[in-house]
């Protein structure tokens, strides 16, 4: 089918029909940047054609020469026979107009943490230039390390992991941005290394899959490392450990705020006795939660 393809489809709109039909049936699952067949097939399309990615519509009856036609089958063909997040085909991922280098060494970036240092974590940080000091635990690319390095422009960040083939490709995001001076990489066990410091922000999208999901994730999640998705039985596994050991590194009215994923009712079973704030996100407000550091006395 794919070398017939290459012999009659012609423009762009050809192969966007021709891709979204394929995509469907080949039951692929999406959920890394794009939920549907059209926005991955155009994303992967418009990349690999070198065209901007927010302009479809002009380039739609575009005829493509052989090789351009060739190159962009391939990338589909690899996205349906190998079944890997687009994102490892491309080498990016974006939050929101964030750029960032990605492969298999790190989870794809989607993170609704993104979303609130957009917004500077307003209103529960009256001040962003106030803010001296972040850290990232878990930070895998460097994504959020690197949002929050810009939403708090006087604010030295450290950015910790435990692989260190995430830290490399962090490097290389922190390199992209410029941020060297400002951003520390740390590769430790989350505070394990991080011994007398402490911070006004502590964020965190630590790994929180729970053991069933886990049995149950598409081919595409499990090209991702397990590492950075399983969390134990219930997936709170690391946010346990997180509230045990958050208070002892954050300054006083400093801020920890962590995602959770769809652990909200088992998170708050497992602590009823503490306060948790639920930040609103495009997606709701179950996902991720903010504690000041006066509140995780009780944890």
């Amino acid at each position: 089918m794919f070398e017939q393809a290459r012999q009659e489809l012609s423009t762009l709109r050809d192969l966007l029909r021709f891709s979204v039909s394929r995509f469907n049936e080949a039951g692929l699952f999406f959920g890394h940047g794009s939920d549907n067949a059209w926005d991955e097939a155009a994303y992967l399309l418009l990349h690999t054609l070198h065209l901007p990615l927010e302009r479809l519509d002009p380039f739609l009856d575009a005829r493509l020469t052989s090789t351009e036609r060739a190159d962009a089958l391939r990338i589909i063909e690899r996205r349906i026979s190998e079944r890997v997040p687009a994102a490892y085909l491309t080498n990016e991922a974006w939050l929101g107009e964030h750029r960032f280098y990605v492969d298999e060494r790190v989870i794809v970036p989607r993170s609704f943490i993104a979303e609130l240092l957009d917004e500077q974590l307003a209103p529960w940080i009256d001040d962003p230039w106030a803010v001296g000091s972040v850290l990232d635990l878990c930070t895998g690319s460097g994504c959020l390390a690197i949002l929050a390095a810009n939403a708090f422009p006087e604010a030295q960040v450290d950015a910790v992991d435990i692989s260190p083939d995430a830290l490399a490709v962090a490097a290389r995001n922190v390199a992209d941005y410029s941020l060297a001076t400002r951003l520390r990489l740390v590769e430790s066990n989350l505070f394990t290394g991080l011994s007398g410091k402490r911070y006004d922000l502590i964020i965190s999208n630590p790994p929180y899959v729970n053991a069933e999901s886990m049995a149950l994730l598409p081919q595409e999640y499990r090209c991702e490392p397990a590492l950075a998705l399983a969390s134990g039985e219930d997936g709170l596994d690391l946010v346990r450990r997180l509230l045990g050991e958050a208070r002892e590194h954050l300054n006083p009215h400093g801020l920890l705020v962590v995602e959770i994923g769809h652990n909200r009712e088992v998170l708050e079973t497992a602590f009823p006795d503490t306060a948790f704030t639920w930040l609103d996100t495009a997606a709701g407000d179950q996902y991720v939660f903010l504690l000041r550091r006066e509140d995780i006395h009780c944890v």
